[in-house]
């Protein structure tokens, strides 16, 4: 798991597993947010896995599916809710990183 800082609060990783996550916290991390939609490929673990690992450490966990690099206004909207209400910092993580990264672009322009 390679872990990339954006900013002080916000850093993105390519996929991330359940056994990942006390790893994620002793980083210091303190939210997670997917912004992969589960099914995308048939290895990946569920973002509910995932979540109730994270919680199960003291962790909030946010599901926010994008697909590829649109991101509709109502998607858009859920970050933005996220962002504001986030424990921080905050680990986002998708298939590769990148999604994570158009996003934090997208609510930084």
């Amino acid at each position: 798991m390679l872990i990339r800082t954006l900013s002080p609060t916000y850093a993105i990783s390519g996929q991330i597993y359940p056994d990942d996550i006390p790893a994620i916290k002793a980083a210091g991390y303190r939210s997670i947010m997917c912004n992969r939609p589960d099914g995308e490929t048939y290895d990946q673990p569920n973002a509910e896995d995932i979540a109730k690992v994270a919680r199960q450490h003291g962790m909030r966990f946010y599901h926010v599916p994008v697909s590829g690099r649109a991101i509709d206004m109502k998607t858009l909207k859920g970050i933005l809710r996220v962002l504001r209400v986030e424990k921080q910092p905050l680990l986002a993580y998708c298939q590769t990183g990148r999604r994570c990264q158009y996003v934090w672009e997208a609510v930084n322009l």
